[in-house]
C-alpha cells in the first residue's frame, strides 16, 4: 500500500498470536528474544545495541544463511545492518521504532518507521506491524514475505512462552 498524500510506501502484515499481549510485548523489548524471532526465514540475527526506552538506540546485524544474487545484503555481501531508535513504548500495546539500513545504496536510504501494535483478543493477541516510508530498494514482494515470516517466528517464540 502507498500513502497517497506523499507517495511513500507503507507495508503491513498482521497475525493472530495465541499468547497474551504481555508475553508478546516482552519479546519485542528483549534483545535476546529479538535476535531469535525478528530475522526472517533464511537469516540469523545478532543484536549489538539495544536500549528499550523512548529515545534508546538499537543496532542489529541480519545475516543471510546462503546469500546469492537475489538475496545479497544491503550492508555487505551477506549482511543487512540496521540501526535506529525507540520512538514510543506503550506496555503491552505498542512499540514504535525508526530504523535505517547501513548501506551505500541510495535505494535503501531513509528512515523507516516500524510500529508493532498489540490488540488483546479472547484467544490471544492480534499483532499488526506497519512499516512506513519503506525504501524503494526493498521489493514489496520480498518485504511482505519477510514480514509474514517474522510474524510466524514471533508466534512460534511467544506461543511456547505464553
Amino acid at each position: 500500500m502507498t500513502d497517497a498524500s506523499d507517495g511513500r510506501r507503507i507495508d503491513r502484515a498482521e497475525r493472530l498470536i495465541k499468547a497474551p499481549p504481555s508475553v508478546i510485548y516482552a519479546a519485542l523489548i528483549d534483545p535476546v528474544a529479538v535476535a531469535v524471532w525478528l530475522p526472517p526465514e533464511g537469516m540469523k540475527g545478532q543484536v549489538r545495541t539495544f536500549e528499550p526506552h523512548v529515545g534508546g538506540l538499537f543496532r542489529m546485524e541480519l545475516i543471510y544463511d546462503a546469500p546469492d544474487d537475489r538475496t545479497q545484503g544491503k550492508s555487505s555481501e551477506d549482511t543487512d545492518i540496521v540501526s535506529g531508535r525507540f520512538v514510543a513504548l506503550e506496555q503491552d500495546r505498542c512499540v514504535v521504532q525508526e530504523t535505517e539500513f547501513q548501506s551505500d545504496d541510495p535505494a535503501v536510504a531513509g528512515t523507516m518507521r516500524i510500529t508493532w501494535a498489540l490488540e488483546p483478543l479472547a484467544d490471544g493477541t492480534h499483532v499488526r506491524v506497519t512499516c512506513e516510508n519503506v525504501p524503494e530498494g526493498i521489493s514489496k514482494e520480498d518485504h511482505d514475505a519477510g514480514l509474514r515470516s517474522t510474524l510466524a517466528k514471533l508466534a512460534g517464540f511467544t506461543e511456547q512462552a505464553g
